[in-house]
């Protein structure tokens, strides 16, 4: 249940409404506009008597809401939700590239990516330090010796770090990490999500290989729940019947999803596709949907790189890919902080 209150109200009888709603045993989140603030009513709201509250003058307009996420619906937070990270705002009209290796191999190579990726205007570093394989033989990431590496890698350039968590063991390492990853295949894990969203972190979250997007947003409610609203949703690609691409890329699900959340959403063209040649023309196709971001797979030499290196961009493509981006941005109402 929504409630919208009129900004011409007064803060005691504010207060007293809130408070009202909370004896009742409910949460209530709390969004200021700019001519009302909204009264989101999360928990059994069949007690809450709609046509009482209606009858206050302060009160603008009282409606059920009918989806089962709550604090993730837009109808809670009508505007857009903007994530701070590192001084790089994510959401609303702001534009961002994540870039980096899909894993860290080496402190040379870290080191010579984030330069690149920076220099092409990049604004946060990607780099996985654990990483989940469909083979048990594959190389399964540097660790905990990774993640020292991505925050050399972060001295070196100032780039704030983006990298997937896999279990809730791991959590003690991730404390200077900027961004917390959820891949794919933990998006209903739902403990780890729980643990996550106790860490105030962002919290970026990749939508399941065979998942819908009210499940993403369950998913995404799973955190928000527990304190922490700072989530980035991320459309990577679902599994069909397709074979000439590694997934099929749901770029429909930029403006559903601007629909009914206020969370930013980015797009991951690398993992969509598995194909370089497919990453630029997704990632300017992402642009033209609305997306608030992208997350692309960079290799200073992606023909040997331990790890998903055939839809790995190189740093030349990449600026290139840039440029481009750069151009479409003003088209459809966006701002770039990163390199023009």
């Amino acid at each position: 249940m929504i409630i919208v209150v009129k900004n011409s109200c007064e803060q005691g009888q504010f207060n007293t409404l809130v408070d009202w709603i909370k004896e009742l045993g409910l949460d209530v989140h709390v969004s200021r506009g700019e001519h009302s603030t909204v009264l989101g009513l999360v928990g059994d709201t069949s007690k809450v008597d709609i046509d009482l509250i209606s009858t206050l003058d302060m009160v603008e307009q009282v409606q059920r809401v009918q989806e089962p996420y709550k604090n993730a619906n837009r109808k809670f937070h009508p505007e857009d939700t903007i994530i701070d990270v590192g001084g790089h705002k994510i959401g609303g009209d702001n534009f961002n590239v994540i870039a980096g290796p899909c894993s860290v191999e080496s402190e040379a190579q870290i080191i010579e990516v984030a330069k690149a990726v920076k220099a092409a205007g990049a604004t946060l570093l990607r780099g996985g330090a654990f990483k989940p394989r469909t083979s048990p033989y594959a190389f399964q990431g540097l660790k905990d010796t990774g993640i020292g590496l991505l925050l050399k890698a972060k001295e070196e350039t100032g780039l704030p770090i983006v990298t997937e968590l896999l279990s809730v063991s791991h959590l003690d390492l991730f404390k200077d990490v900027d961004v917390i990853q959820i891949g794919a295949r933990n998006m209903q894990n739902f403990e780890l999500l729980k643990e996550v969203g106790k860490t105030g972190k962002p919290i970026l979250l990749k939508r399941g290989l065979a998942n819908t997007l009210q499940e993403l947003l369950m998913s995404a409610e799973y955190i928000m729940a527990e304190g922490d609203c700072q989530v980035i949703l991320c459309e990577r690609g679902i599994r069909t019947f397709e074979t000439m691409t590694r997934n099929t890329l749901d770029l429909s699900a930029v403006p559903v999803l601007k629909e009914k959340t206020h969370l930013p959403i980015i797009i991951d063209p690398s993992h969509a596709t598995g194909i370089a040649k497919l990453v630029e023309p997704m990632s300017l196709a992402a642009v033209g949907a609305g997306a608030d971001g992208l997350i692309i797979e960079v290799h200073n030499d992606p023909k040997r790189a331990l790890c998903d290196g055939a839809q790995s961009l190189n740093p030349t493509q990449f600026d290139s890919l840039m440029g481009k981006i750069n151009t479409m941005l003003p088209i459809v109402g966006k701002k770039y902080d990163g390199k023009n």
